[in-house]
């Protein structure tokens, strides 16, 4: 599958969107290429866009105002939407960066014309019900896991979630998102690897 393709059959298989659905909002979405670095949207900015990634990774990542680190607070790979939701669906501006990991790919689409999908289509409208719920299953799930998961856990927890970003991103963003020191996961990796 190329393309729009893998769009539709993603699009399918999160909100039931048929061929017909799709066929909705294909004027709406648009390419898009990003060199490693390049932001999807900045801190104070306002995202205006929701992205479905083809290729490559991004993280969400505040700076600590004290020491000048970068925490990552979301990843998000190939197949999922890299969006900062709470400033596109509020269009507030928005409280981290969000910046690829690597060179990537993405279809975007404008608030705008998604609201527009809303209005035309109960389909529609279910999609953006359940992406709501998904940013904040996310969000909650991301909380709680430092409340209640340990670092390995966690580890295990972004195997599944993100299979291929240990073989595009840098151990130290991975560290950073785990919330523990590079040492720290060099063991948690040694340890899984000899079970």
């Amino acid at each position: 599958m190329k393309g729009l393709e893998v769009l539709a059959f993603a699009l399918n298989q999160f909100a039931n969107l048929t061929e017909d659905d799709f066929n909705l909002s294909t004027s709406f979405w648009h390419a898009k290429e990003y060199k490693k670095g390049e932001y999807f949207n900045r801190q104070k900015n306002i995202c205006r866009y929701l992205g479905f990634i083809n290729t490559g990774a991004f993280r969400s990542y505040v700076i600590d105002q004290k020491t000048a680190e970068e925490k990552n607070v979301f990843l998000y790979s190939k197949n999922q939407f890299v969006i900062p939701f709470k400033s596109f669906v509020n269009q507030e501006p928005c409280d981290y960066h969000t910046q690829a990991m690597t060179d990537a790919s993405i279809f975007y689409i404008n608030i705008n014309d998604l609201l527009s999908l809303y209005n035309q289509s109960q389909k529609w409208e279910r999609f953006g019900r359940l992406m709501a719920e998904m940013a904040f299953n996310v969000t909650i799930e991301r909380m709680e896991s430092f409340l209640f998961k340990t670092p390995e856990e966690r580890y295990l927890d972004l195997i599944k979630n993100h299979p291929d970003i240990f073989n595009s991103v840098p151990l130290y963003h991975i560290s950073s998102y785990l919330g523990i020191q590079g040492p720290s996961l060099s063991r948690i990796r040694k340890r899984i690897s000899e079970k």
